[in-house]
């Protein structure tokens, strides 16, 4: 497996531009199989969760050409309603093939998805709510299995604000008969771009980015084009990197509107942020306040950011809370972070960081895609060498991380295998 090599204690300078959101444009490739027209889809990150959701696309029988950032899809000769475990087990997102399918197809197969190791991240709600909408649901050997005779509208209430499962049950009502309303729906930008697209394509999504979302169903999606969203966790972690290195960066092609809590809890920190249309630059403090943060659905600080933020609490002054309310297996990189010499204690689903002068380069593993983010932040800053291990995971949600950085000033490499 490839590893990632910093030598630490550079300041990082210059410009980073922003990629698009990986969460944003995996639910939009898939609902190009809501339509048997070309769709065209722009600014498409290069990262393992994309290709692996394009051999998906392709098994089920669309036909993709990708050119750098653009990929286009045709789902006209759809055929295949299984989605086999070796295709979706290394990604939850796959599960977002069932809404389609059932609408196309009027059947789906899909293997139990797998994903990083944060949690349980069950699937019930979204089957709960599929079954709302009357496909016949069954757990059979792995597989979720289910037909419909016809999709028809309902009126859904989600127990969790669930950001896939609201995305799953939009794509599964856009053709339903009737109308749907789905509450204590999700509201991240990434399910505003998905009813975009969506909405572009021809469905009558109203509401998106609410808590209650309402669908018109109609009879057939064409073809469109759109571009991905910026991805705001990417940008997230650029952000806490000039702040922990004491950096300069400006960060180009981002959305601010989608990082208030992150910009909000920056400045707490003592980092000068200045905010653009398309910009944010961050400029580093020589002393780092400490600042207790929540992770909250959006607009709340986002728990794929905990993991960076803490890095950057682990160099503070004083003590910092940091509560994890989201996912319940989230704390695994604090033992690695440890090894680095930071004063982390973990109670229940909350650590307490007492700030130290410094942190020491080490050999650590990667647990997770945030996990890996935050132990590269973490190397950034620390002195002397640290070796980041198993960052297939950051493969799966950072295009180019290594590269960005080392044009910032970053001593930083990656060890092929």
């Amino acid at each position: 497996m490839d590893k990632i090599l910093i030598e630490g204690g550079r300041t990082l300078n210059g410009e980073v531009k922003i990629s698009g959101a990986k969460n944003a444009a995996l639910p939009i490739l898939v609902s190009a199989l809501l339509s048997d027209e070309v769709n065209t889809f722009t600014n498409v990150p290069d990262l393992k969760d994309i290709e692996s959701t394009k051999i998906l696309l392709k098994h089920l029988g669309a036909r993709i050409d990708s050119d750098k950032d653009v990929v286009q899809i045709d789902a006209a000769g759809l055929n295949n309603h299984e989605a086999p475990y070796d295709l979706v087990r290394k990604m939850r997102a796959s599960v977002l093939v069932l809404g389609p399918l059932l609408g196309r197809l009027k059947k789906a197969r899909v293997s139990l998805p797998g994903g990083c190791a944060i949690g349980e991240r069950p699937i019930n709600l979204h089957l709960k709510g599929l079954a709302q909408l009357g496909a016949d649901i069954k757990l059979k050997h792995g597989y979720v299995e289910a037909t419909t005779k016809g999709l028809k509208g309902a009126d859904i209430y989600l127990d969790i604000a669930t950001v896939t499962g609201t995305e799953n049950l939009m794509m599964g009502a856009v053709l339903a008969d009737g109308v749907t309303i789905i509450r204590n729906a999700a509201k991240e930008p990434e399910v505003v771009a998905l009813a975009d697209v969506l909405n572009q394509m021809g469905a009558k999504i109203k509401d998106a980015g609410t808590s209650v979302i309402t669908i018109n169903g109609v009879e057939s999606l064409h073809g469109t084009s759109f571009s991905i969203i910026p991805d705001r966790i990417e940008a997230g972690t650029f952000m806490v990197a000039s702040a922990l290195t004491k950096g300069d960066i400006t960060l180009t092609d981002c959305a601010p509107m989608h990082l208030g809590a992150c910009i909000n809890k920056l400045k707490l920190t003592g980092a000068r942020v200045t905010v653009g249309e398309k910009k944010i630059r961050v400029v580093g403090k020589d002393e780092i306040e400490s600042v207790d943060v929540k992770t909250q659905p959006y607009p709340g600080f986002p728990t794929d950011m905990q993991a960076q933020f803490m890095v950057l609490m682990s160099i503070a002054t004083g003590l910092s809370l940091i509560s994890e309310t989201i996912f319940e297996n989230r704390f695994i990189h604090v033992s690695e972070l440890k090894r680095m010499g930071a004063d982390i204690k973990i109670s229940g689903n909350a650590a307490l960081i007492k700030g130290v002068p410094k942190l020491l380069g080490a050999p650590v593993m990667a647990s997770d895609l945030r996990a890996s983010a935050s132990l590269i932040l973490a190397g950034l800053v620390a002195h002397g060498q640290t070796e980041v291990n198993r960052v297939y995971h950051l493969d799966r949600g950072y295009q180019s991380i290594e590269a960005k950085f080392s044009r910032l000033g970053a001593a930083i490499k990656r060890i092929k295998a």
